[in-house]
């Protein structure tokens, strides 16, 4: 997994509240479970005009230019800035997977649902609880400023603005721990190897009969 330490990143807002795991990725996205390969997919049911298939070029697909992240303002975008009851619906690591591969690190909103937070910490993406009076000051500024960015400190929490101003946030100290570090949990498992290795030893000897072909 990819460490996260500091982002310095221009800002998509999507002024939506409780957006869905559906929205975010669609069902029929959800056959393949290799990680990569979900950002053209990411919200297609608002990005493009048409149904979309896995394995479908998206380079030639009609898009729909009402939506905010097909402006060009906001393409290359890696921090999202979303409402209330973000990742709600089904517990789909997909939705993790989707927002990472179009570029998105960090997602900032009032409050998340709690399976999805979860798994943004464990494929790299930062999500940031803000208070609603702080996230409609990011959204206002955002749209004032073409280009807006922000950068994102995670070992102090913090979340600065182009004006310096910043914003403190709260995390976990394992999650922050395993962020820093890029660890997810098969590399939080890897680092028993050793331990692990001496066990499946010392069972072999105790109990050789479960081993036996």
């Amino acid at each position: 997994m990819q460490a996260f330490t500091t982002l310095t990143g221009s800002v998509a807002p999507l002024d939506r509240a409780n957006i869905d795991t559906d929205a975010i990725i669609p069902k029929q996205f959800l056959k393949s479970i290799h990680r990569t390969g979900f950002g053209p997919y990411l919200f297609d049911e608002w990005r493009y005009l048409d149904r979309g298939e896995p394995g479908q070029d998206c380079s030639h697909r009609p898009l729909n230019k009402e939506f905010i992240l097909n402006q060009p303002r906001y393409q290359g975008a890696s921090i999202l800035l979303a409402r209330r009851n973000f990742g709600c619906g089904s517990s789909r690591e997909h939705a993790p997977w989707a927002l990472l591969d179009n570029g998105f690190r960090a997602i900032i909103a009032p409050s998340f649902a709690d399976i999805f937070y979860s798994n943004c910490f464990k494929n790299g993406v930062l999500p940031i609880v803000l208070d609603e009076i702080t996230v409609d000051k990011l959204f206002q500024e955002v749209a004032a400023h073409s280009g807006y960015q922000l950068t994102i400190e995670l070992a102090s929490q913090t979340v600065i603005t182009p004006s310096r101003e910043t914003f403190f946030f709260t995390l976990d100290e394992f999650r922050k721990h395993c962020l820093i570090n890029g660890l997810d949990d098969i590399d939080l498992t890897l680092q028993n190897a050793d331990k692990i290795k001496h066990y499946e030893q010392q069972r072999r000897q105790s109990a050789p009969w479960l081993f036996a072909n």
